[in-house]
């Protein structure tokens, strides 16, 4: 998935020789945290946060600031062709709330933690009702292939299915089903020698 699916795109931006008051004024109208600093061209120069906004307010009302001399310069960016996993460890790594996504300096979107959780939650069906069933698929190559086929002929409908990124001593799967009846496709997995670690119905 790349980022241009799931950017804000056409953000709204702000000129370096607003002042910090503006910039919060235009945040908090809008519901946002984050403004890309453009000149009039749409070439990004900066990046400023309600929360570095509002620190710096006082002293920017004292003293004259504007935007340009508070924002981050130089700001990390992304291009609206990168894989969505590079957002989401830059994010991460670098402990910021979005990125700005450019294209030959031109600001294009945004795309922030919430834009990747929304993603992510609707990846795994997450706010979909449903039943969970997290099984130990086992060694054998063909595990997940055979744990799949018994969760179908036990009339489970796949939503989603996920594995622990990290490495542990078991190969759990997160099954995530339409609603039905857990119980049922539990015994047949139990049957069949697979260990089921928990359920939900």
């Amino acid at each position: 998935m790349r980022v241009r699916s799931l950017m804000i795109k056409n953000p709204i931006t702000i000129s370096d020789r607003s002042t910090v008051q503006e910039a919060i004024h235009l945040m908090q109208a809008n519901s946002i945290r984050h403004l890309p600093v453009v000149n009039r061209s749409n070439k990004l120069l900066g990046w400023v946060t309600l929360a570095d906004m509002k620190q710096g307010l006082l002293t920017a009302m004292v003293t004259g600031l504007l935007v340009a001399d508070l924002m981050i310069k130089h700001p990390i960016t992304i291009s609206p062709d990168a894989d969505v996993e590079v957002a989401a460890r830059i994010i991460h790594e670098k402990k910021i709330g979005g990125i700005p996504v450019v294209d030959d300096d031109n600001i294009v979107g945004i795309i922030t933690v919430t834009d990747l959780l929304n993603a992510f939650i609707s990846i795994m069906g997450i706010l979909t009702y449903g039943t969970r069933i997290d099984i130990n698929v086992g060694e054998e190559p063909d595990g997940f292939e055979k744990v799949s086929h018994i969760v179908h002929d036990q009339g489970g409908e796949v939503v989603s299915v996920g594995i622990a990124a990290h490495r542990t001593d078991k190969r759990i799967h997160y099954f995530r089903l339409r609603e039905c009846q857990a119980e049922p496709i539990v015994k047949a997995l139990q049957d069949e020698g697979y260990e089921v670690v928990s359920f939900s119905k």
